[in-house]
């Protein structure tokens, strides 16, 4: 007698070989990501020495990884969702590994602007690939702990990005490190194409919901115009977006780019110390988001994680501007803090794709996932533009220095697009971590 493939344990043991292989190669890819998003903190005076700009047009040229990656959202999800996460992710990765090559080799603002819009673009489809890859290789009701899981491996190159890669300046340039990283973009390219496979059925096994005893979910059954559109009118997915937008996008803006800054020109800190604290930052959003996304799954409820961490995130920039504070246990606490609450975000995934059907899930991540960014491409050059309105024109070494009122502007305004993220999550509906059908309207 034939055995059912879903109870054949070679078929099971294969599952767990694959699905962990391509996982890790994803995560592997994301890791990068951040480590592009956060770098020009660190290398900030270097940029700003190399071509000669202003705290506006640095924040400009560290934003334009922003501004296609924002543009290039839905049209990651769209990618995801038809074309599965193996061909996006392999090209994504092609293209960003030739835009950092062309940004360490760039001679002039113009080129170097290129090449961080071609990182920006190819890194744009990563994120989306890896979590709508996350829907098809794991069950659904672990999907909070596999999101937080996820947002924490990532976010190891954030933190490659700030105190390793000052200390790795000592003995290289900021070029070389910018090579070295497009290079190994495109050996994940290959990778990807090797080993990644979209969905099980791909490599002949039973998907996730087969193999848990359930009916498998109905494929997508029209064009991804009118799915994408069903996403767009789906009132429970903008709060989510907006606390994106506000929460996570003010913290990318601030240890991407101005949170070393401050330490330096306000604390004298030297750029090896100074990113140590956008480092606390970048670790607490790490395991904020591993703890939160676990916690969620733990209660079984979304929206009271999301205005908690809302709120802290509230707290925390008002404590950096009321508060005195400085180098030390101090300083790194706030920093963490900023990073632990922006780490409420994550839920925001999973309560966007739990209020859609599961074959747009792809498309529901990228439009909250475009909040985000799109926050921190406004905020990055915003919080340059305002500190600017003040700046004395002090100049030390070629490089504008700032004073700590010039960067209370700039928090100030990091605070009120925070409240701004925690007045949506009042407004997120709550699922109790499950698929709300169709049919079915809870009360927010």
């Amino acid at each position: 007698m034939p055995i059912d493939p879903i109870d054949d344990p070679i078929n099971r043991r294969r599952f767990q070989r694959l699905r962990w292989t391509i996982y890790a190669i994803l995560i592997l890819a994301y890791m990068t990501v951040y480590f592009h998003r956060m770098a020009p903190g660190v290398v900030a005076a270097d940029l700003m020495a190399a071509f000669h700009t202003s705290g506006a047009a640095l924040g400009s040229l560290a934003a334009m990884y922003y501004y296609i990656y924002t543009a290039m959202q839905i049209p990651a999800g769209v990618l995801a969702d038809t074309l599965g996460a193996r061909i996006g992710v392999a090209l994504g990765c092609l293209v960003a590994g030739a835009g950092s090559v062309l940004f360490g080799l760039a001679e002039t603002f113009e080129a170097a602007a290129v090449g961080r819009f071609l990182v920006g673009l190819g890194v744009s489809v990563v994120f989306v690939g890896l979590m709508r890859s996350n829907t098809q290789w794991f069950s659904e009701r672990y999907y909070g702990v596999i999101s937080g899981l996820t947002l924490l491996l990532g976010n190891v190159g954030s933190i490659l990005a700030a105190g390793p890669l000052a200390l790795l300046l000592h003995v290289t340039s900021w070029r070389s490190v910018f090579v070295g990283i497009g290079l190994l973009s495109v050996i994940i390219a290959v990778l990807t194409v090797l080993f990644v496979r979209s969905r099980p059925e791909d490599a002949g096994l039973p998907s996730v919901r087969e193999l848990e005893g359930l009916p498998p979910h109905p494929p997508r059954h029209q064009h991804w115009l009118l799915d994408l559109r069903g996403v767009f009118a789906t009132p429970a997915v903008w709060p989510s977006f907006f606390v994106m937008f506000g929460v996570t996008g003010s913290l990318f803006a601030f240890a991407g780019l101005w949170g070393v800054p401050l330490m330096r020109d306000v604390f004298g800190l030297d750029r090896t110390d100074a990113s140590f604290y956008t480092t606390a930052a970048l670790t607490g959003f790490a395991l904020g988001s591993f703890l939160m996304g676990s916690l969620s799954d733990h209660l079984g409820r979304r929206k009271p994680v999301m205005i908690g961490a809302s709120a802290l995130s509230v707290l925390a920039w008002l404590a950096l501007i009321l508060l005195p504070w400085g180098p030390g246990w101090t300083g790194l606490t706030l920093y963490a803090l900023l990073g632990l609450s922006a780490g409420g975000f994550v839920v925001g995934y999973a309560a966007a794709k739990e209020v859609v059907p599961p074959g747009v899930a792809g498309m529901a991540i990228a439009l909250v996932n475009t909040g985000l960014f799109l926050g921190a491409a406004i905020m990055q050059p915003a919080f340059g533009w305002v500190m600017d309105l003040t700046w004395t024109g002090a100049l030390i070494d070629g490089v504008r220095h700032y004073t700590l009122s010039d960067y209370h502007n700039g928090l100030w305004l990091s605070g009120g697009f925070a409240l701004l993220g925690l007045i949506a999550a009042l407004f997120v509906r709550e699922t109790h971590c499950r698929q709300v059908p169709r049919d079915e309207r809870p009360a927010l």
